[in-house]
């Protein structure tokens, strides 16, 4: 429920000096948690939630018990296995889960911590099966893959969840019979314990009836409370583990497709130059001072901010494009390179026309130049194949998008999931004003706006519970999708 940023002001609010995200099964929010984590002074700690097959990732039994192991990237190499295993949980693993298994997990250990979940960790159900020889046999695996010191036992207190506190027992004498570690552990779903029931609305709305609604606290709580509720052994072990885990994002910095240079050239600078300048015998036009002064001056610029090898990708998936007959052409600001002309990627003469080179790129822009191809529908599948034929398939991706809870759709499916009449989220959205691009209508400036929804909100207590949870989902991500152009 709550946005990397609220979580990250909290522990700082707390004065804690390190944070675990752990998404279930992905990676999608580590960058955006590592960025913002360091601009405040906590060290971020990127792990994964996953889910485990029982036996392969390939198997889809409907009837599988999935278990749950937490990965923590100790270092770079830990995180580039952490980017392997969740590519291979979503296209080989996927069931209902992106699921991985024993065998890639045996492949890509390295730089890796192992955290075996209080609830669903294998070893876990193992013990609330009654099954004590199955649990250390789970934990002994485990050791062979990650190596003895790198797997922990975790334990959590939820007195009221029922066995709970019988079951931490036991996993704290697992820990003694095996050896591995045991750590304090808190799973965070909302800030608040008066978020719990925002969050159990926004698990019916992804689950349907199967959204668990816990009586037990999953709020952010304090390194008081913890040392409250667990041995200072088990909460310095949480300390330990992370100053272990140490990964430092060289961002800001772009990695470019690699793309052969040509035979006759030394790179591909000097590839763009040679194209460029043929490219004004091809389009008819004369080597005049204009023409040579804009020239250099475009390509100075592509040279300084390293963008040449960019271009030469562009112009090649253009190149097939056109050989190949699939209708393609190009929008923006890119209209004002003469450079792009000249090598084929644009077709107006911006000398023509009198359009500024700076728009599109100038030295002082920090984000890359923006070139948007457009290719015939029926056949952007041709080029897809042949982005993964030039590059190889495992360099060649889809944008995803997140697709998040606006305003309208919020109100509509906490209505739904309370379950309100379908009519009743409806009048309550069509009341709220539709933003405008790039600017989408919030839950909190409709009520400024609309005195008629203003007045439902004060009047109806049904209207008034809807609109303050549907407050507290608005922005979270609800799916993730392919973008449209991508």
């Amino acid at each position: 429920l709550p946005k990397i940023e609220e979580l990250i002001d909290t522990a700082k609010k707390e004065g804690m000096e390190a944070l675990a995200l752990t998404d279930a099964g992905n990676l999608h929010g580590a960058i955006d948690f590592y960025k913002y984590a360091t601009k405040k002074g906590i060290k971020p700690i990127i792990g994964v939630d996953a889910y485990l097959a029982p036996r392969s990732r390939h198997d889809r039994d409907q009837n599988e018990k999935r278990s749950r192991i937490v990965l923590l990237a100790e270092n770079m190499a830990g995180y580039e296995n952490l980017l392997k295993l969740v590519t291979a949980a979503s296209t080989e693993g996927m069931h209902e889960r992106p699921r991985i298994d024993l065998e890639i997990l045996k492949a890509h250990a390295d730089g890796l911590i192992a955290l075996v979940p209080s609830f669903a960790g294998a070893s876990t159900q193992a013990l609330a099966a009654g099954d004590a020889d199955g649990a250390r046999a789970v934990i002994a695996e485990y050791q062979s893959i990650f190596g003895k010191e790198d797997v922990y036992l975790e334990v959590s207190h939820h007195p009221k969840v029922a066995g709970h506190t019988e079951r931490m027992d036991a996993i704290r004498a697992l820990g003694k019979e095996t050896g591995a570690k045991v750590v304090a552990q808190h799973d965070v779903y909302y800030l608040l314990p008066s978020d719990r029931e925002a969050t159990a609305v926004l698990r019916r709305i992804g689950q349907g009836a199967e959204g668990r609604n816990e009586e037990e606290d999953f709020s952010f709580v304090s390194e008081a409370w913890m040392r409250e509720h667990f041995s200072a052994e088990e909460v310095e072990e949480s300390g330990r583990i992370a100053e272990r885990c140490a990964i430092a994002f060289d961002l800001g910095k772009w990695v470019f497709p690699a793309l052969p240079v040509s035979e006759g050239y030394k790179d591909h600078d000097e590839e763009l130059r040679a194209k460029t300048y043929a490219g004004i015998k091809t389009h008819g036009l004369e080597e005049t001072e204009e023409v040579v002064t804009r020239i250099e001056y475009e390509l100075k610029v592509i040279h300084q901010k390293g963008f040449a090898t960019y271009f030469m990708v562009v112009s090649d998936l253009l190149n097939f494009a056109h050989k190949n007959k699939i209708l393609t052409t190009i929008r923006g600001s890119v209209g004002g390179s003469l450079v792009t002309y000249l090598i084929g990627i644009t077709n107006v003469n911006p000398l023509e026309y009198k359009l500024p080179f700076e728009r599109f790129l100038n030295p002082e822009r920090p984000s890359a130049p923006d070139i948007d191809m457009d290719y015939a529908d029926n056949r952007r599948d041709e080029m897809i194949a042949y982005a993964k034929e030039k590059y190889g398939e495992d360099r060649v991706a889809q944008i995803g998008t997140f697709g998040t809870m606006l305003a309208r759709a919020a109100v509509r499916d906490v209505a739904r999931a309370l379950g309100h009449p379908y009519g009743t989220g409806d009048r309550i959205a069509k009341l709220i004003p539709l933003g405008s691009q790039g600017f989408p209508m919030t839950i909190e400036r409709a009520l400024e706006l609309e005195a008629d929804l203003q007045a439902l909100y004060d009047e109806d207590e049904d209207v008034k519970e809807i609109i303050d949870l549907a407050k507290r989902i608005e922005g979270c991500a609800r799916q993730t999708g392919v973008h449209a152009a991508g």
